[in-house]
């Protein structure tokens, strides 16, 4: 019977996001972990491999395609009210134990996510770039594991893609090259960027390091694509006014323009013994961005329960633009040119 390793390793093109070292090593520059592969190794992610001195990528394949409210995702100032086709693969670079696609992310990582060998699905660029346009979608967004490890497949669908005018986003960790997001600037619009905490030691944690994804959003808005971030708040981990406060000031000092989702927690895969998040807390995260001088701040997971903080409202006049409920979209009074119509306020994102 063939393991998943073998399927993953058999779905495959030589990577594009690499470097040659001595005696057969390659330097992978899909994400900030640079991992130098050996030949017959894996990167960290183990979906990037070294055979024979070339590195391999994952091509081919799909372990997840949906058209889906682009909210979901969440984005909240990109194409509010329309549908994306959101597909992913397997794999990540991270093994945060609050993951929600763990199963997906954690393949070849945990053995327990080894069922994921049945979601993987062959298709073509060309294939899910159709199912978009059936479906309606007027995007197409790679997600549910770490898009940066399988960004040689991600280009080669968005450059199809823009061919039929689909705008084209990221739902990632951050924990970027910036040799990988120079190669992403002339396909990718929306670059939705998970900051988890603003504590280094528990960004080494999850696998990580929080100066990289700091860095990461700060380029992504340099480059000119368009950046949400979000924060699951998570209670004894990041929930405190100390960290809320420095999340925010942070984000304010790349762009006060950038929406900051703050997102509640439910126990998950091998954090099960924290509480979920409360509305309360929500909202206290959501009012510490607008004192930090954010203008679009937003409370997510929690339909209905947040008051106003899921809407978006004009940071001048403080008309309400955008009304929403969980992922639907009630009112949508943004003009096609970006604007508020009552005093024609620029509102910041892509809106057509």
């Amino acid at each position: 019977m063939e393991t998943l390793a073998q399927k993953l390793d058999s779905l495959t093109k030589p990577a594009r996001l690499v470097q040659s070292e001595v005696h057969g090593a390659v330097r992978c520059l899909a994400c900030a972990h640079r991992c130098l592969i050996r030949p017959g190794k894996r990167g960290i992610c183990q979906m990037r491999f070294n055979r024979d001195g070339e590195l391999f990528a994952p091509w081919g394949y799909v372990a997840a395609a949906n058209v889906d409210p682009i909210e979901k995702k969440p984005f909240a100032h990109f194409l509010p009210g329309s549908d994306v086709l959101t597909f992913g693969m397997l794999g990540c670079n991270f093994h945060c134990d609050f993951c929600q696609n763990w199963i997906s992310s954690q393949a070849l990582r945990d053995p327990a996510s080894s069922g994921s060998l049945n979601y993987i699905q062959k298709t073509s660029p060309q294939q899910l770039v159709q199912i978009a346009l059936r479906g309606g979608a007027r995007a197409i967004a790679s997600s549910y594991n770490e898009p940066l490890i399988t960004s040689e497949w991600a280009m080669d669908i968005f450059a199809i893609a823009k061919q039929h005018a689909l705008r084209c986003a990221y739902v990632s960790n951050g924990y970027a090259t910036p040799e990988v997001l120079r190669a992403l600037q002339p396909y990718l619009d929306g670059y939705k960027i998970d900051l988890k905490c603003m504590s280094d030691p528990e960004y080494r944690q999850l696998g990580g390091s929080l100066q990289v994804v700091l860095d990461s959003i700060r380029l992504a808005h340099e480059l000119g694509l368009w950046v949400e971030v979000v924060t699951l708040v998570i209670p004894q981990f990041n929930d405190s006014n100390e960290s809320l406060w420095e999340t925010a000031r942070f984000l304010v000092s790349v762009s006060p323009d950038i929406p900051w989702h703050v997102t509640a927690f439910h126990p998950m895969y091998k954090r099960l013994d924290v509480s979920s998040t409360s509305s309360q807390t929500l909202q206290r995260a959501a009012e510490i961005g607008q004192e930090a001088g954010l203008r679009y701040v937003y409370a997510g997971n929690l339909p209905g329960r947040v008051g106003s903080m899921e809407n978006t409202y004009c940071p001048h006049c403080n008309m309400l633009l955008v009304e929403r409920t969980g992922y639907t979209v009630r009112t949508n009074l943004i003009t096609l040119q970006g604007t508020c119509p009552a005093c024609g306020q620029a509102i910041a994102g892509i809106w057509s």
